[in-house]
This record gives C-alpha cells, sequence and structure tokens, in this order.
C-alpha cells in the first residue's frame, strides 16, 4: 500500500473511532443533563453536587457504551487495569467538567438554570477532549497489527528473489574454486 494509501486508511479508521465515541458520548450527554436537572428539580442537592452525581451516572453508562461498541476490537485483556484507568480518566475529566461549573456557579454567581446547563454542557465538552485522548492512548489500547500474510503474487516474488540469491551466491562461489 501506498504512503498516501496508508495515511488515507488510518485517517478513515480515526474518522469512524471519533463517530462512535461521539455517539456514545452525545447518548452520555442527554443521560448527564436528565440526570443533573432531575436531581436539581427534585433534591436538595447543590447544583455542583448533582452535576457531579449526574456526572458519575453518565461514566456508567459511557463505559459500556465505549467497551462494547466504540473500541469493541480493542484489546480485551486486563479488564481490572482497563476499568481502573477509564475510572481514573474519567475522573480527571469529572474534575475538568465540575471544575468550570464551580467557576460559573460560585466563581460568577452564574446558577439559573439555564446557566447551570450551559456550564453543564461547556464543562463536558471540554472534558471530552481530555477524555478522547486518554480513553484511546491509555485505556482501550489498540491491539498489535497482524503480520501480514504474503499474497499469491508476493510469495512467487519473493521465491524468484531467493532463487536470484542462491544462484548469484552459486557463481561467486564457482568463481572462487576457478
Amino acid at each position: 500500500m501506498s504512503e498516501r494509501g496508508a495515511l488515507r486508511t488510518r485517517l478513515d479508521q480515526l474518522a469512524r473511532e471519533v463517530a462512535k465515541f461521539g455517539t456514545v458520548g452525545a447518548f452520555g450527554l442527554v443521560v448527564n443533563i436528565a440526570v443533573s436537572n432531575l436531581l436539581w428539580r427534585t433534591t436538595d442537592l447543590q447544583v455542583v453536587r448533582a452535576g457531579l452525581l449526574a456526572t458519575f451516572v453518565a461514566i456508567l453508562f459511557n463505559y459500556l457504551g465505549f467497551r462494547y461498541w466504540t473500541y469493541r476490537d480493542r484489546d480485551k485483556t486486563g479488564r481490572t487495569r482497563e476499568l481502573t484507568l477509564f475510572l481514573l480518566f474519567s475522573g480527571v475529566g469529572a474534575v475538568i467538567e465540575t471544575g468550570v461549573l464551580y467557576m460559573a456557579t460560585y466563581g460568577f454567581g452564574w446558577n439559573t438554570p439555564v446557566q447551570s446547563n450551559v456550564f453543564k454542557i461547556l464543562g463536558i465538552g471540554v472534558a471530552t477532549l481530555f477524555r478522547f485522548w486518554s480513553y484511546r492512548t491509555w485505556v482501550f489500547k489498540a491491539l498489535p497489527a497482524p503480520e501480514p500474510v504474503l499474497s499469491a503474487e508476493g510469495l512467487e516474488g519473493f521465491l524468484r528473489q531467493e532463487r536470484r540469491s542462491e544462484q548469484a551466491s552459486r557463481v561467486d562461489t564457482e568463481s572462487v574454486h576457478h
């Protein structure tokens, strides 16, 4: 495959991965916002605490979507390690996400329902960039590339090259003996 063709293939794979990640993330966003709003309207929890709780519900939802759909073809060994890293990086993402909501709510006093939703979504957006990078780099690691298999034409060419090498080697040996 040409260098350009290989690059095109990698970009296509990345585009599919981003689309699947985004789809799971979009459903996770709906879960996150729905749970946040439910908690904000039906409990006495503070805005940021309710938002953080909703984030953890969405994290669990997203893990299932990423493991069994987005990254289903990735290495499945070491599930304990995978889940530990997923929760660790999700926790960092939750700090990023909640930090944005916290600053808006307590730093600027923006805590109307609309403002809380806007900053919750903004925080999710910033945290999503971090999560995409960390999940694909550290959590759902790609399996090693399979060894290339020679096609019939490739095998035929390889054998021809080997015969030429053997013939050249014999000619060199014969010229040394004469």
